[in-house]
């Protein structure tokens, strides 16, 4: 009874905590300048051609970012846990340097490749936001999507569904692409979501290599001149991110009880 009590005042805290700064935010973003309450904070996103241009932007990088990581970890994970098992535990601290490396630090070595070193492969590299942002921020999400990606391929007999399919006559890619992906899907789409968050809040490494076209730098330029349309414009991206949340969260569990039935 006395731990019941506890989680009740431990969950009524946590919600306080993080229900009150939101709901702050969201009685903010509805203030007017005549002193009432409405939307056009919000309607302002919507007619900003700049926010929606920017916010273009950083989902072009998400989505690049998002097939170049999966299309790397995926089949690492799944050829170092069939072949190379006593290889993970050094992968996995390899894949822990992006965390351990402060985005500063990394942005600042960026910054100095990209004022000092030509040639047309830097040139074209740097070219444009999507293209100089989008292998950086892959390296950036490699430790979350690895973990998670890892995490599905434990929870799955992995080499007895590869043989079985290879047994049936499938090569090792149609195994991975027909069997193994499918089974790992909520994993899959959870280390995408991991990205799409991170490319969204990223602004250290695009502000210091002065790529001013990203959803993360629109944000903070327009609070300068309109705290409540960036007020807004964090909780749209909130609610956003949370319903991409929610999307993985169903497809997953969808997947699961096809797969139990």
């Amino acid at each position: 009874m006395r731990g019941r009590r506890w989680r009740v005042v431990v969950l009524t805290l946590a919600a306080l905590y993080f229900l009150v700064p939101l709901l702050s935010a969201a009685e903010f973003s509805l203030r007017t300048p005549g002193g009432g309450y409405g939307f056009g904070n919000y309607l302002a996103i919507v007619r900003d051609e700049v926010l929606f241009t920017s916010l273009l932007t950083s989902l072009q990088i998400a989505v690049f970012t998002a097939v170049l990581v999966l299309a790397l970890v995926v089949p690492t994970a799944v050829w170092v846990r069939l072949r190379f098992p006593a290889v993970a535990g050094l992968l996995e601290s390899a894949t822990i340097l992006p965390i351990v490396v402060p985005p500063v630090v990394m942005a600042a070595g960026i910054a100095f490749v990209q004022a000092n070193l030509g040639g047309p492969v830097f040139r074209t590299l740097f070219a444009s936001s999507t293209t100089a942002l989008t292998p950086f921020y892959v390296v950036l999400a490699l430790p979350f999507a690895y973990r998670a990606v890892d995490n599905g391929l434990a929870a799955i007999p992995l080499r007895t569904l590869v043989e079985a399919a290879r047994n049936l006559g499938a090569s090792t890619a149609t195994a991975l692409v027909r069997v193994v992906l499918p089974t790992i899907r909520s994993a899959v789409l959870g280390a995408a979501f991991l990205t799409l968050a991170l490319v969204l809040g990223e602004i250290v490494i695009a502000r210091i290599l002065l790529y001013t076209d990203t959803f993360p730098i629109a944000v903070v330029e327009v609070g300068r001149s309109a705290a409540g349309v960036s007020v807004a414009l964090s909780l749209a991206s909130l609610l956003f991110t949370w319903v991409l949340l929610m999307a993985v969260s169903f497809a997953g569990g969808r997947r699961s009880r096809k797969a139990s039935s």
